[in-house]
């Protein structure tokens, strides 16, 4: 009887289709391997690279905070100098392709001011006769890095007499001060009182809410009722509150600090409420159990054993609680409770979009609130991706 099976030379089709199965196969149980062997963070990394509006969010929330580091440098101008022929200027447009359709690299045309003689408004026209480069990484006016080492190089600008050109890439104030540099320095404040007032809520939090859940008894009854009272009265006209009692005429730095407390003192009760439950439930596992009868101190305890096990969702809730700050302190410093001028501050610097003649002439004084709500929406996305990649088992 002749047989009816084929050589593998024979079923060629079959064969490769076999093949490549069996090399997928080896390629997920190779990826099932790095998987299973994985410590916790590396799985939290990875599940936290496959959120990509995090990941973007990230991007954008480092480049914010190095403008804010580095504004001396990014900031083509200080943001107290005046350009008296530029007052409400239009964003400068920037050109890649001359008047003749020639590619070029950067450069801004000549602005030209002119007036009109029925509403004698300021228009701005271009002067296509003569056009500048736009130079990076050059020399400009001296200025001092973080108040400390003197510099002269900036991001970028014009090569040119400021008082012939300014280069503005957002606009103009009503000073005809650049939007775009105190933009920049207000970013400095803005999102550093968001991670500093962040700092104070968790030390607060941690340390009342850990006290709370890990003693319970007096202890926990003091802190729950003094959070009880701080949750009772509306957030909001508290913040006011405490916000018009610093007086008006503090200086810059101690203004700066008051506001952080301020917004600190209210923040930290949600954290405190988290750590007290999850202090509730671990303090009777048994890890901890056996880091007690190993005779543990309490302290190594607390930050050994327990605050590990949900630092993830710590840190999720911290980067959640930031843009909260933010939005904090810019409406208090918009309704003038907050940081007042000269302080600069994305706040102060919407102060300007409360005029209807600001608004009417120069619609661009709005940027500093665009600047808000982009700071805002990369860290909550951000603390989404956070908060999914604490838990990497979960589909």
């Amino acid at each position: 009887m002749q047989s009816v099976e084929k050589t593998w030379f024979e079923r060629p089709e079959q064969d490769e289709a076999a093949l490549s199965g069996d090399a997928l196969a080896d390629d997920v149980a190779v990826k099932d391997e790095k998987i299973y062997v994985a410590s916790y963070w590396k799985l939290v990394w990875w599940k936290f690279l496959r959120h990509r509006m995090a990941v973007i969010s990230a991007v954008i929330v480092l480049l914010l905070y190095f403008v804010a580091a580095f504004c001396e440098f990014v900031a083509p101008y200080d943001p107290e100098q005046t350009f008296a022929k530029y007052k409400f200027a239009p964003p400068t447009r920037v050109h890649i392709l001359d008047a003749e359709g020639n590619l070029r690299r950067p450069f801004v045309y000549k602005i030209v001011r002119e007036r009109d003689p029925e509403t004698l408004r300021s228009t701005y026209t271009e002067d296509t006769g003569t056009a500048y480069p736009i130079r990076f990484f050059m020399q400009s006016g001296e200025y001092e890095l973080w108040g400390r080492f003197p510099m002269q190089r900036h991001l970028f600008g014009l090569d040119v007499v400021q008082d012939e050109q300014g280069f503005f890439l957002l606009g103009a104030d009503r000073l005809g001060r650049d939007l775009f540099s105190r933009i920049a320095y207000g970013a400095r404040i803005s999102l550093t009182i968001g991670l500093v007032s962040v700092v104070i809520s968790l030390t607060l939090g941690i340390l009342l809410g850990g006290l709370s859940g890990y003693y319970g008894g007096t202890i926990d009854n003091l802190i729950q009722r003094l959070i009880e009272f701080i949750r009772s009265v509306p957030e909001i006209p508290l913040i006011m509150g405490l916000g018009a009692a610093l007086p008006a005429d503090l200086p810059i730095l101690q203004l700066y600090f008051g506001i952080t407390i301020v917004l600190s003192f209210i923040g930290w009760t949600g954290l405190a409420r988290v750590v007290r439950g999850r202090f509730l439930s671990l303090r009777e596992e048994d890890f901890v159990v056996a880091a007690r009868l190993c005779g543990t101190s309490e302290m190594r305890v607390i930050f050994r054993h327990m605050l590990p096990s949900f630092l993830s969702h710590i840190i999720a809730s911290l980067t959640l609680a930031i843009p909260a700050i933010i939005l904090a302190e810019t409406g208090l410093s918009f309704i003038g409770l907050g940081l007042r001028a000269p302080a600069i501050s994305w706040g102060v610097l919407l102060q300007e979009a409360q005029k209807v003649s600001s608004m009417a002439l120069a619609p661009w004084v709005l940027l500093p609130g665009v600047a808000v709500v982009l700071a805002v929406f990369a860290f909550n996305f951000l603390g989404d991706g956070i908060r999914d990649a604490a838990d990497p088992y979960a589909k």
